[in-house]
């Protein structure tokens, strides 16, 4: 694979749709887990964890830690941001 796929690039409309459905896998994995009583926390760190180790399988260390770089930027600019604060 290419280092583009996880770039910040804009992705394909086919990619868009795969990443909604892989998404809404994670979701559901969430939600059955704080069913079973797992804090949100613990699972938010899991998946980060699950989600980095399979970034550097598959881009090695360095491309993914570049990857990372970004997120400070987009975090503070609201991009994972899914409800209004008040």
């Amino acid at each position: 694979r290419v280092m583009q796929h996880i770039s910040h690039t804009a992705p394909l409309e086919v990619d868009v749709e795969e990443k909604r459905v892989a998404l809404s896998y994670v979701s559901e994995a969430f939600a059955e887990g704080c069913l079973d009583g797992l804090d949100g926390d613990c699972m938010a760190q899991a998946a980060l964890f699950a989600a980095f180790q399979e970034l550097v399988m598959t881009y090695g260390e360095e491309a993914t830690a570049r990857y990372a770089e970004g997120f400070p930027e987009r975090i503070r600019g609201g991009a994972f941001t899914t409800t209004l604060q008040h």
